[in-house]
Formats: C-alpha cells, sequence, structure tokens
C-alpha cells in the first residue's frame, strides 16, 4: 500500500463532475472538472444523459492524472460521492439506459405523490424512511420510467433491468458491469430503504411499483464494492471503489462533524443542511427528514437533514434566463453597488419549496421591487434567497432538535462568494466556518475510502488533519436581522398564498 501514493475521489454533481488527486496528507493536489447538459423538456421536468455523465467521469479522472503526472499503478483507490436522488434505470444486457436520468430536482410525479398523501400513505412512508412523500425522492421517479416509457415492461418482464442512484450506475460502468450496488447513504433517499432495518422495504417496494430485483446491493460507505474493469480508464490496473456516499453526507464527514449536534451546510445547485445525532434516528417533522449520515465499520451514524431545492442555481438562472451578469466577476462588482437589496426579496420555487415548506406546486416570484430597482439589487436578491433558505432551515433543525447552533460549517461553490457567507452569518447571529477547501464532499469521500483500505489509521488521524478555515462573524443589529427576516417571511407566504389561490 505504501507505494500506493494516492486517492482519485470522483464527485458527480448535479452540474458536473470533478475528478480530484488527493495525496496522504488529505491534500488535493490537482483538480478537473467536466459539465454536462442538463434537459428541462417539460414545465417542471429535469434531466440528464447517464451516458453523457460517464463518460465525463471518465475524461475527469484522466486530466486529473495527467495534470498530477501520475498513473493508475499510485493509486490506492477511486472514491465516489454524488448527487443523490437522481434515479436511472438501466437494461443490464446492452449497458444502456432505458431513458435519461430524471434528476432530484424533477417535479414530474408531484401529483402521484400527492395522491399518495391523499390516501393517507405519508406516515407509513415516513416511519420507516425518516422522509416525507414527494418527488425529490427517487422512488416515484422509477416507478414513471417503469410506467411510461415504451418497451420498458418487456425488458421488465425478461429481467434485464437494473435500477439505481447515480452512484449505483457509476459504479456498475466502472466494474464492467460486475456489480450492483450503492450504499446506506444513497439507498436512504429512496423512500424504498427502511432506515431502522437497514434493508429495502418489500411493503414499499409493491406500494411504489418497483420490484426489489432491481435494486442494487446496500453497503456500507467504507465497503469495497469492486474493482475497475474499464479498460479505456485504467488500462490493466484494477482500482479498488470505496468510500461511496451521497454528496451532503460526505460534506458533513468531510466538515468533521463526527460528534453529536456538528452541523454543516452545502452551499451547491441546492443546499443541504445536515446535522449528526448520533446512533440513532431522530423522528423529524415539519420539513424535516431524518437521514443516515454514514456507514463505517458495520455502524451506522444518523442526521436530521432540512433539503434546499435551488440555491445556486438561482444565481445561474439570473445570469442565463435573465442576463443581469456574464461571469461572477461581473456579479461582483455589480453587488458592490448596492449596500441591500432595496426591499427586494427573490423566492426561487422555480422546482417547488424545500424545507420547511415543502410545497412542490410554490412557484419563484421577484417581490418588492419599486421604480428604483435595478439589475444589482435583484442579483443581490437573488444571493440573499440562499442565505435566507438556510436560515430557514438551521431554525427548524434547532425547534426539531432541541439542539442549538454554536457554529455552522459551509462548504461548496457558493462559499467563495465572501457576500453570501457574510450575509449569512449576520441573519444566524452565529459564526459560519469555512474550509479554505471548497470540495469537502469529495474529501469526506476520500476520508472514508482512505481509511477501509488504510491509507490512514482511523478518524483521529482524519481529524488532525484539520484544513485552514476562514470565520465569519456576525456585524449587523439585531433589530436590522429581524426586519431583513420578516420581508423574506412576507415574500415566501406571498407565493404559498398565490398557490393556495390557484387551487381553488
Amino acid at each position: 500500500m505504501r507505494n500506493k501514493s494516492y486517492l482519485l475521489a470522483i464527485d458527480q454533481s448535479t452540474s458536473g463532475t470533478k475528478a480530484l488527486i488527493v495525496d496522504r496528507e488529505g491534500t488535493i493536489i490537482t483538480r478537473s472538472t467536466v459539465s454536462h447538459v442538463t434537459s428541462y423538456p417539460k414545465l417542471g421536468w429535469v434531466e440528464q444523459d447517464p451516458i453523457e455523465i460517464y463518460n465525463n467521469v471518465k475524461r475527469a479522472a484522466h486530466e486529473a492524472m495527467s495534470s498530477a503526472g501520475i498513473g493508475a499503478e499510485t493509486l490506492a483507490a477511486l472514491t465516489i460521492t454524488n448527487q443523490r436522488e437522481t434515479a436511472v434505470i438501466w437494461d443490464r444486457m446492452t449497458g444502456l439506459p432505458v431513458y435519461q436520468a430524471i434528476v432530484w430536482q424533477c417535479q414530474r410525479t408531484a401529483d402521484l405523490c400527492a395522491a399518495y398523501q391523499a390516501a393517507g400513505l405519508e406516515d407509513r412512508v415516513r416511519s420507516k424512511t425518516g422522509l416525507m412523500l414527494d418527488p425529490y425522492f427517487s422512488a416515484a421517479k422509477w416507478r414513471w420510467i417503469l410506467q411510461h416509457v415504451e418497451g420498458v415492461q418487456d425488458k421488465l418482464a425478461a429481467g434485464y433491468l437494473l435500477a439505481g442512484t447515480m452512484d449505483s450506475w457509476l459504479i456498475w460502468k466502472l466494474t464492467g458491469g460486475h456489480v450492483h450496488a450503492t450504499d446506506y447513504t444513497n439507498a436512504s433517499r429512496t423512500s424504498l430503504f427502511n432506515i431502522h432495518t437497514l434493508e429495502w422495504d418489500e411493503e414499499l417496494c409493491s406500494l411504489f411499483e418497483v420490484p426489489r430485483s432491481l435494486l442494487p446491493e446496500v453497503k456500507s460507505s467504507d465497503a469495497i464494492f469492486g474493482y475497475t474493469e474499464d479498460s479505456t480508464l485504467f488500462g490493466g490496473n484494477r482500482v479498488p471503489i470505496t468510500g461511496v456516499i451521497g454528496d451532503s453526507q460526505a460534506a458533513l464527514f468531510g466538515n468533521q462533524c463526527f460528534r453529536v449536534g456538528m452541523a454543516k451546510a452545502t452551499y451547491g445547485t441546492g443546499s443541504s443542511v445536515l446535522m449528526n445525532v448520533g446512533d440513532k434516528p431522530v423522528q423529524a417533522g415539519n420539513g424535516l427528514v431524518s437521514a443516515i449520515a454514514w456507514g463505517i465499520d458495520g455502524k451506522v451514524t444518523y442526521a436530521v437533514e432540512a433539503v434546499i431545492r435551488t440555491s445556486g442555481d438561482c444565481l445561474s438562472w439570473v445570469r442565463d434566463n435573465l442576463g443581469l451578469f456574464s461571469d461572477f466577476v461581473e456579479m461582483e462588482e455589480l453587488l458592490q453597488e448596492v449596500p441591500d437589496s432595496g426591499g427586494v426579496y427573490l423566492v426561487p420555487a422555480f422546482v417547488g419549496l424545500g424545507a420547511p415548506y415543502w410545497d412542490s406546486y410554490a412557484r419563484a416570484s421577484i417581490t418588492g421591487m419599486n421604480r428604483g430597482t435595478n439589475k444589482a439589487h435583484i442579483i443581490r436578491a437573488a444571493l440573499e434567497s440562499i442565505a435566507y433558505q438556510v436560515y430557514d432551515a438551521v431554525k427548524l433543525i434547532e425547534d426539531e432538535t432541541g439542539i442549538a447552533l454554536q457554529e455552522l460549517r459551509a462548504d461548496g461553490g457558493g462559499t467563495s462568494n465572501d457576500s453570501l457567507m457574510k450575509f449569512q452569518s449576520d441573519l444566524l447571529g452565529k459564526s459560519v466556518r469555512k474550509s479554505e477547501v471548497a470540495e469537502l464532499s469529495s474529501l469526506g469521500s476520500a476520508y472514508i475510502g482512505g481509511i477501509s483500505i488504510g491509507f490512514w489509521t482511523s478518524m483521529t488521524e482524519i481529524t488532525s488533519k484539520d484544513n485552514a478555515c476562514h470565520i465569519y462573524t456576525p456585524t449587523i443589529e439585531i433589530e436590522v436581522r429581524e426586519a431583513y427576516c420578516a420581508g423574506w417571511k412576507k415574500a415566501v407566504n406571498s407565493v404559498l398564498q398565490e398557490k393556495a389561490g390557484c387551487r381553488k
């Protein structure tokens, strides 16, 4: 193992795929990023191409290794962290998806979930999975593919189909079709996995009409899932695959939130606020979900999570759809032109609202504009909407768990924006600790995989590799904070009221 000097960490996220080379000091020595196409074929529908994503994994891996000047023979392991809930079904005979990947943001199954709710099934689902009935999660997406894609029922009857989240798809492709597996964290986001028994639940599989035979084997995050067999990736080198974990949970681990009550927020396309609650699941409610934080050494750690559907993607919408700025350098320059949003609020409910509202039918709005409003105010309102949503999530977690947040650990691409981090600290009235390493999901999976194969000896050794950080502290008066938050609540309520009015 000592001649195996590096880990290759694959971070397959909603907007693209990163490959990072990590050394024994826990340092990211190089990285490569490849974007993929996301399509929106109908209102509320979001899709991606699984074949493009797999090819991008290989491309990013090759570019990162080339940049580092290393070969596959130096790799101790390949680790995977991934966008969660995105659903894929493929033909194991051809190796091809039967349909595009349905992304976690997609709302096409909202009516199905609403019908299940109306039938009084949500408590049954929640008691077993920790999740509410919502199109966010994978099971309804798999059901949609099985019921709507031509020819799929014939393939199902012939026993050709496999279903999985993005980690399962990548593992299956990387191992040349020899391994169909997932980890506890990804399984727990499907609405089919019982987080108490740690097994696929036959009753839920029957409810969603997803046969158990399609689903992957579920393993601990630190298991050896298999070995790479794709000759176009590493030639004849068989590299072990381990450290498989959903991106938000990987960020919790990468932020070293190993103790009960420690919490982090990931600022990405969407956002996730996650708190470690120990070795027993907490029955969460009011928009929180229970989650498996990770499975290591045969033991499961649980968390509670508040999910935000749209955060960083809101800025992309302002840039790409409204054309208010061309790049993030220009955005930052425009932000400095105004001291605040001028009373403008942007509620980014493009694909509904997550915690604490969990409303799939809510739609985005911009409120509070006047004749003096300019594009800088709208851009600032879009940026601030991220912080407001994280504020809502933190308050919900505090209320439901009875644990007061002492400090928020922050990761993800959005943390590079100082204006956002400062405003986040002001809203929370608490310090925000931002690692100087943005890719903590990648590091989290690398840490788990590294411990698994003896690259590092223990979690204690990982803790000693504490990354440099920047700490933001609040600077505004309580009265100002309360006024800001009251305006945000009013803006959100206007969206919810509009939704209710439309249903009458």
